[in-house]
């Protein structure tokens, strides 16, 4: 064989054993890419996506989209061919697999953990509309999960309000753990609660709960590195009481990310007039209680997500201000937020077309 024809023909071996290396060998990245935006005020799969009954309601115009992310699965195995394509590739981004599903995360429990923030997100979107418009709201620290195995399991119960531990009141979930862990491991702690079936049939009602209950439970040791601590398995969280309903209909999603759309939705339907003037605004950010915006992940593709569906304007919290401002869609204006009312104070100046003092994200900010 002429050395020519074989030097090419070694080539091609190399070559193609190369590119198959590419296709078997799985590298350890995953990919994230724009997901689907979903306008708040208006419909979903043929029904509202903001549900309001038991309050005066108002007609809404223009668009207030919540935006989505889609990543691979926890359980797919990326090649270095599809991880190459996915750096070059300007609308997808090729990450770490463990930046979305650390601690050897499973699938299911990436799925059950975002569907529980999702929930959140919505209870604190609809207080902090709420809030925002001077409606009460009641609030109650409740039992939120009971880790099996645990001196709780059993004696407390997902739903459970807790009024109090060891005869101290409490205000916030934080309070509880301060209250067990003054405790040393072994010592009993004595909760009282409404029960999670009592507090839902007062609250349908409309009425305060007829009974409260004393739970002894006896504490046992943190198996944490570090200072050895009493626990008793629970995680505590924040509910509330409404003056009226209030639903949410959007599925399929996941995460905390949609909580400032959610609110300014709820809000724009609560009030007269249009808060975007028929402009299209889309954005992202939690939201506390308080209205309060934090910061979320892939900034960047939700902005691409945005403007492809023809958004104008993206409220971005304030701590994703730097990262999105690298690389802006043309045509969107990304809208510095830090809380609620810089939200609505930015939609006065969108829809009365004075926006040339809008805080505006930069790669400093």
């Amino acid at each position: 064989m002429p050395r020519r024809t074989a030097t090419m023909l070694a080539s091609t071996l190399m070559l193609i054993a190369l590119l198959c290396a590419g296709v078997f060998i799985p590298v350890p990245y995953s990919e994230m890419s724009p997901g689907p935006t979903v306008n708040t005020l208006g419909e979903h799969d043929g029904e509202p996506v903001l549900q309001i009954s038991g309050h005066k309601t108002y007609p809404t115009t223009g668009h207030l989209n919540m935006t989505t992310v889609r990543v691979t699965s926890a359980d797919y195995k990326m090649n270095l061919v599809e991880a190459v394509y996915g750096w070059l590739a300007h609308d997808n981004k090729v990450v770490p697999h463990d930046t979305l599903y650390p601690d050897g995360k499973t699938e299911e429990e990436s799925t059950q953990e975002n569907a529980e923030e999702f929930s959140q997100s919505q209870e604190s979107a609809k207080v902090a509309a709420l809030e925002e418009l001077g409606v009460p709201v009641q609030s109650w620290v409740i039992v939120s999960t009971v880790v099996k195995a645990t001196p709780a399991q059993g004696k407390l119960h997902a739903g459970d309000v807790i009024k109090a531990v060891d005869g101290t009141a409490v205000k916030e979930p934080a309070d509880v753990a301060k209250l067990v862990t003054k405790h040393k491991p072994g010592q009993d702690v004595v909760f009282t609660i409404v029960p999670a079936k009592e507090q839902a049939a007062a609250e349908k009602e409309r009425r305060a709960p007829a009974k409260t209950e004393k739970v002894t439970i006896r504490t046992a040791e943190s198996d944490d590195s570090g200072e050895k601590r009493a626990i008793v398995g629970i995680s505590a969280g924040t509910d509330h009481t409404f003056p009226f309903t209030i639903d949410i209909k959007l599925a399929d999603v996941g995460g905390p990310s949609a909580g400032l759309m959610f609110a300014l939705g709820l809000y724009d339907k609560l009030t007269p007039g249009s808060l975007t003037g028929g402009k299209f605004v889309a954005g992202t950010g939690t939201i506390d209680d308080d209205g309060k915006v934090g910061p979320i992940g892939g900034i960047e593709m939700k902005t691409i997500a945005a403007r492809d569906k023809g958004a104008q304007y993206f409220l971005t919290p304030a701590d994703n201000c730097a990262t999105a401002a690298r690389d802006v869609p043309e045509g969107l204006t990304l809208v510095k937020v830090g809380t609620m009312n810089d939200a609505l104070e930015a939609l006065k100046d969108i829809r009365s077309g004075d926006t040339a003092d809008l805080p505006q994200c930069t790669a400093k900010s």
